[in-house]
């Protein structure tokens, strides 16, 4: 069974957004690459850190003429809440090293090393957790220690019809994406980030790739390990045959644009675990966002599970971003959320404002409103606020 799914993979692809990586989406390294969102003649308030060490960047770009790029940064994150329960406070780092090398005329290898600690005891991914909320309030700030979340081989057609990827791939980069969904530039709650109905594994070897159907239309589909540990990366995934599989039909306004103009269906399954410790899952989710005079971003997005695995069984999320002078970054979001075999419905408000300082440093204040948070029936509510710093070099 497993070779002709393989088969059937080589046959997909798509082109990419802003950049020339591949199956790319905002949180991608593709896209991380270049900044300024993706958006043409981006401005900014400073060139800091490029004018206290022009020498560093000019360096990075005399490689990147010659087809190497890359970036190291870091990332900060401090949220405190007013939950009854729990410790009321979590902070945490990303350390990361990431880029891309143009080996042929029409492939490329990508990398990316990270390092996730927490400050405290509680890692920001967990603090709606640990405070009675089913929620996931600090997307990728945890605690997992040194990780290989990306080393793999893109294969591009000369006339951009199809892309190919294989390797340590992220499946978060490319299935259910849309211009919000990095937490590492956009909203922080899971709930606007990958649909929170679907099980996505952690980064592990895979397949994946797409079609352009036409000018508008795309394909793009993925296996790839449902175990996976990138701590531990191995290569059994194939021979255990614990997979996940996604499936996506979308329509975009251009291939250029492919994350700002899109719409999309995504279907879904993951094998439950040998060992037990994850139950098979599967389901759907829809997704549409637009970007109109390239500043406002409506967006609403739904997905269904059976919700065995998922963090949600239903969910629904609408919102809108603004792109504003110096590439800032404002977004609100409402989501709707049900969770298998516990009663009652949860809702999420989160609002943040990004401040583009300059192309190596943003920084940006988040609040975000839990509404009759499933897990604590004793409080009606939560309130968290948080603060997110990034800086590159």
């Amino acid at each position: 069974m497993i070779r002709p799914l393989i088969a059937a993979l080589l046959t997909f692809a798509t082109v990419q957004a802003a950049s020339a990586q591949g199956l790319s989406g905002p949180s991608s390294v593709g896209a991380e690459l270049e900044p300024g969102d993706g958006l043409t003649d981006p401005q900014y308030r400073s060139d800091f850190p490029r004018n206290i060490a022009p020498g560093w960047f000019n360096w990075k770009d005399r490689l990147a003429e010659n087809g190497f790029r890359f970036n190291f940064d870091y990332l900060a994150l401090g949220q405190t809440s007013d939950a009854n329960l729990g410790t009321g406070e979590a902070a945490g780092g990303i350390a990361r090293f990431y880029g891309n090398w143009q080996a042929t005329e029409r492939g490329s290898v990508t990398f990316k090393i990270e390092d996730r600690h927490s400050y405290t005891d509680v890692a920001p991914q967990f603090l709606g957790l640990n405070g009675g909320a089913l929620s996931i309030t600090g997307t990728a700030f945890n605690d997992s220690g040194l990780l290989l979340t990306n080393l793999f081989w893109t294969q591009r057609a000369s006339n951009g019809a199809w892309t190919l990827q294989i390797g340590q791939i992220d499946v978060t980069d490319f299935v259910d994406i849309y211009g919000l969904v990095s937490p590492y530039s956009g909203f922080q709650n899971l709930a606007f980030n990958t649909s929170p109905t679907i099980n996505t594994p952690n980064q592990g070897l895979g397949i994946a790739g797409g079609l352009k159907l036409n000018n508008n239309l795309y394909l793009v589909a993925s296996l790839a390990d449902a175990n996976a540990d990138p701590s531990d990366p191995n290569f059994d995934v194939f021979s255990d045959g614990n997979l996940f599989k996604s499936l996506e039909l979308g329509y975009t306004s251009g291939f250029d644009r492919i994350y700002f103009d899109n719409i999309h269906l995504t279907l879904w399954h993951a094998d439950a675990a040998d060992d037990g410790s994850r139950a098979e899952d599967y389901g759907g989710a829809f997704s549409a966002a637009w970007f109109i005079d390239n500043k406002w971003m409506p967006f609403f997005r739904a997905g269904v599970s059976k919700g065995t695995a998922a963090l949600y069984q239903r969910s629904v999320s609408t919102g809108i971003g603004y792109y504003g002078r110096n590439t800032d970054l404002a977004g609100v979001g409402l989501n709707w959320a049900e969770a298998r075999g516990i009663s009652g419905d949860q809702f999420t408000v989160e609002a943040f404002y990004r401040f583009s300082i300059s192309p190596g440093l943003q920084v940006t204040p988040s609040v975000q409103f839990i509404s009759n948070p499933l897990q604590n029936p004793d409080q009606d509510s939560i309130a968290l606020f948080g603060l997110r710093t990034r800086i590159v070099f």
